[in-house]
């Protein structure tokens, strides 16, 4: 049986619904639980390989315990490297604009400051603003077919550190609280990983950029070509033409591959509140064209850097 077929005979093609050209589909008439059966949990994840993120209306049953039990369902659970996860959960942490540091406003993948950053991530929407407050994909295998030969070929040659402790400037309404928390909490533990800058989809073999607003700089490049390269690379990755635009509603679910996507939560609510949770899977040490994985070469609590000065 073709995969087709398969995903036909669970869940009809009539309820899953593109939203945009490149990336995104709307999946509907399903309830999210722990408990679906396997084919469902298999369509699923067939469906989020294809389309990169997807969406889920009308989820409001869903509390922390069977939002976990679904994400588990795809792989291992696990928490932030320095966040950790909310009380009773395994993974989950919450974005509520009323704290801060909780507006992911830059373009970035989840944890690429990690070897093995999450594979899969799954966002429920909990209290949403009146209007504003969306969420921008973008779809990173597009953007690296998208570039012109000879591009490609410098992509897939070049490494790029990634840090949590990056320049907190690109985010442009970043309080004084948020750079606090970021100082004594994002940052308590400072990684810095080596990836390389095209990855090879281990699902699919497809080749996916590899960046984002925490990249700090490119391995052997001086830091004024490495801007000038960053941005030229990233703008491939943001191209209107190569991205999804989701707006929320209370009960929503996204659920993404964090290995072919970058995404932005969009601050433009006038201080509504605003209230996401999302729970994170396992994922693979990203490994280049060549064949080499990605390394870790720094991580150091700031307590170890305090000590050393």
């Amino acid at each position: 049986m073709n995969r087709a077929v398969a995903i036909d005979a669970v869940i009809p093609p009539a309820d899953i619904v593109k939203r945009a050209g490149r990336i995104g589909a709307e999946i509907r008439n399903i309830k999210l639980s722990g408990a679906l059966p396997d084919q469902t949990i298999a369509a699923i994840n067939t469906l989020l390989i294809s389309h990169k993120v997807i969406f889920f209306r009308d989820q409001g049953h869903l509390d922390d315990v069977e939002h976990e039990r679904f994400a588990h369902r795809f792989g291992k659970l696990v928490p932030h490297p320095t966040l950790g996860a909310i009380k009773g959960t395994t993974s989950i942490i919450e974005l509520d604009s009323t704290r801060a540091a909780s507006r992911a406003d830059l373009w970035h993948s989840d944890g690429t400051f990690l070897d093995a950053y999450p594979k899969i991530a799954v966002l429920r929407g909990v209290v949403m603003p009146s209007f504003g407050g969306d969420t921008i994909w973008s779809n990173t295998a597009a953007a690296y077919l998208d570039m012109p030969p000879p591009l490609r070929r410098l992509a897939d040659e070049l490494w790029a550190v990634h840090t949590n402790a990056f320049d907190y400037a690109v985010m442009a309404r970043a309080s004084q609280e948020d750079k606090k928390h970021f100082d004594e909490v994002f940052t308590r533990t400072i990684y810095e990983t080596e990836h390389p800058v095209v990855r090879v989809h281990p699902e699919t073999g497809e080749r996916t950029l590899v960046l984002g607003d925490v990249v700090k700089r490119f391995v052997g490049i001086p830091k004024y070509d490495g801007q000038k390269l960053f941005d030229l690379f990233q703008s491939h990755i943001t191209a209107p033409e190569n991205t999804v635009r989701w707006s929320w509603k209370e009960g929503d679910v996204a659920m993404w591959d964090n290995r072919a996507t970058q995404h932005f939560a969009v601050n433009d609510y006038n201080g509504q509140h605003r209230v996401v949770r999302r729970a994170a899977i396992e994922g693979e040490v990203p490994v280049s064209i060549d064949g080499r994985p990605s390394v870790t070469r720094t991580k150091v609590t700031k307590q170890l850097l305090a000590a050393d000065a």
